[in-house]
């Protein structure tokens, strides 16, 4: 099985922990696809109440391990593999229990954008967040853009997706990205606490409001994801072409 992204349960409260410390754990294949499967898991486990996702080591995530990306996809094999993608981490939506990210160092591309389709997230005060795919020829391709959207207005996220721009964890505070700042020592137990919080409340409850926030932004950010997987499909072809 692969251990680069680990599921732990205790009692109410699993921890979802990338591992890939190496990369900054930044994902491959074969991660996202043990991720996609413990997203399943939740979903079918109604004794968890919270889910806290971290990461080991100096980042929560650098986005794409790039030495990991193949050759140019046809149009259809590039359309299914991000239809995968898109089901796969839209589980999130669909489970009962909010999902807390703790995010050390960086935060970057997919992985930052996966991040955003959460619940809340806390960051150590050495955060970073980063879109950086227009630099390698993409556009981000995980929703991130609506949610940025919703949360920051067109201004801060035209600046991160066209120039590159780096958020430190001060601005991603006051844009509203991140809910909490904490040192890097109080982020575990920081969001351990929340954790037992909401898992403290009536889980009906607490699955209901859920669904009302959520319901507030969600179908704007996955009509955004279906305009993304069309035009993401365009370039993969374009590339090939030339």
């Amino acid at each position: 099985m692969e251990t680069r992204v680990r599921l732990d349960v205790d009692g109410p409260i699993a921890t979802i922990t990338n591992d890939n410390v190496e990369k900054h754990n930044a994902f491959d294949d074969a991660m996202d696809a043990r991720l996609f499967e413990i997203l399943g898991e939740l979903k079918a486990n109604p004794e968890v109440r919270a889910v806290i996702w971290r990461g080991e080591g100096r980042s929560w995530s650098s986005g794409r391990d790039v030495s990991a990306i193949g050759v140019p996809l046809t149009a259809d094999e590039h359309a299914a593999l991000m239809r995968r993608g898109h089901d796969g981490i839209q589980q999130l939506w669909e489970l009962e229990a909010p999902v807390i990210v703790a995010i050390q160092g960086w935060a970057i591309g997919g992985s930052f954008q996966r991040a955003l389709l959460c619940d809340v997230r806390v960051a150590a005060e050495d955060a970073r967040f980063m879109l950086p795919e227009l630099g390698h020829g993409v556009i981000p391709d995980t929703g991130g853009m609506g949610v940025l959207y919703g949360m920051c207005g067109h201004g801060l996220v035209s600046d991160m997706v066209l120039t590159g721009r780096r958020l430190d964890a001060a601005e991603a505070l006051r844009y509203g990205i991140v809910s909490r700042v904490v040192s890097n020592d109080e982020l575990d137990a920081t969001v351990r606490e929340m954790a037992e919080e909401v898992a403290a409340a009536d889980p009906g409850t607490v699955a209901l409001a859920r669904r009302v926030i959520g319901n507030l932004a969600r179908p704007g950010i996955a009509s955004s994801m279906a305009e993304e997987r069309t035009f993401q499909t365009r370039l993969n072809q374009e590339r090939g072409q030339t």
